[in-house]
C-alpha cells in the first residue's frame, strides 16, 4: 500500500553545499497537497511545452523521489544541476535567498506549465518625494495613494515575509515576531466583491531563516497532507514537531491553501 510507505512526504534533502535554502523551499513546495497531486498524477505531462520543460520535468522527478521513494533521504542533485544550467548562481556552493530561488522555480514552472503564480501586496502605500506621480489635472507631481486588491482568491498564496533591511550602505536583519494563523486566514476584505468565495486559508508550509544577512540558514515546517501533523525539515533531518513551534519569529516564506485536503496517488509511470 503506497500510502503507508514510511517516508511518503517525510523525505530528507541532502546538503549539498550550503544549498539549505533549496531545501527548504522544495520541502514547502513538495508539502502542497494540489501541487503533489498535480505531479504524481501525470496530469503536467500534458500541459508542459518541450522546449522549456526541464525544470518542470525534474521537479516531477524529485517529487516522485520524495512522496514515492524508499529513502529516508535523497540528494537534490539532479534538480539542482537542471536549474544551474539556466542560472549558474544556484550551483555555486554559496548561501542565496530563498525567495529569490523560490520566484525563480515558480517562474520557470509557470513557463513551464502556463500556470499563474500569484504574489499580492495589499497595503495602501504612498508614492511621495521622487515616486510622485504626474497628475493630468493640475498639471503638477502629487503625492498618491495605491492599493492591491485580489481579483479573484486563488486556491494557494504565498506571503513573503520582510526580514532583509536596505537603507544605503546600512543593512541589517529583521527578527519582527510576527504572528500568522495557522487557520482560517480571512483574505475576504483583500477580494473583490463579486469573487468573495471560500476566502479562507490554512498554512501548510513555512520557510525559516536563521542568522544574518551575510549568512545563516535555512529550514521549513511542512504540515503532512496524510498524518496532518507538522514536521521540521532540516536538510537530512525530518522530525516531528509540535503545532506551537509553527509561530517563529524565523519564518521567512508563508504557505496557504484553501483547497480541501485529498491523498495522492500515484498513476503516472516516472
Amino acid at each position: 500500500d503506497e500510502t503507508n510507505q514510511p517516508y511518503q512526504g517525510l523525505t530528507g534533502l541532502r546538503n549539498l553545499g550550503n544549498t539549505c535554502y533549496m531545501n527548504a523551499v522544495l520541502q514547502c513546495l513538495c508539502s502542497i497537497s494540489p501541487l503533489v497531486e498535480y505531479f504524481l498524477s501525470g496530469k503536467y505531462v500534458t500541459a508542459l511545452h518541450k522546449e522549456n520543460g526541464e525544470v518542470a520535468t525534474a521537479f516531477a522527478y524529485l517529487m516522485a523521489d520524495m512522496w514515492l521513494g524508499e529513502f529516508e533521504c535523497i540528494s537534490p542533485e539532479v534538480f539542482r544541476s537542471v536549474i544551474g544550467d539556466l542560472c549558474p548562481a544556484f550551483t555555486k556552493k554559496t548561501q542565496q535567498d530563498a525567495q529569490e530561488f523560490l520566484i525563480y522555480v515558480l517562474n520557470e514552472l509557470h513557463e513551464a506549465l502556463k500556470k499563474d503564480c500569484l504574489e499580492c501586496f495589499f497595503q495602501q502605500d504612498t508614492l511621495t518625494w521622487n515616486n510622485q506621480i504626474h497628475c493630468s489635472f493640475c498639471g503638477t507631481k502629487q503625492d498618491a495613494a495605491v492599493k492591491a486588491n485580489i481579483g479573484k482568491a486563488p486556491k494557494m498564496v504565498i506571503f513573503h515575509l520582510k526580514r532583509f533591511d536596505y537603507q544605503g550602505s546600512y543593512k541589517r536583519k529583521l527578527g519582527t515576531n510576527i504572528y500568522y494563523p495557522l487557520s482560517n486566514l480571512d483574505l475576504s476584505p483583500y477580494i473583490y466583491p463579486l469573487f468573495r468565495k471560500n476566502p479562507k486559508y490554512n498554512l501548510c508550509a513555512v520557510v525559516n531563516h536563521f542568522g544574518y544577512l551575510d549568512g545563516g540558514h535555512y529550514t521549513a515546517f511542512c504540515k503532512h497532507t496524510l498524518t496532518q501533523n507538522w514536521y521540521s525539515f532540516d536538510d537530512a533531518q525530518v522530525s516531528e514537531i509540535p503545532q506551537s513551534s509553527v509561530q517563529s519569529a524565523a519564518a521567512y516564506l508563508l504557505f496557504y491553501s484553501c483547497k480541501a485536503f485529498s491523498v495522492p496517488t500515484k498513476t503516472h509511470k516516472y
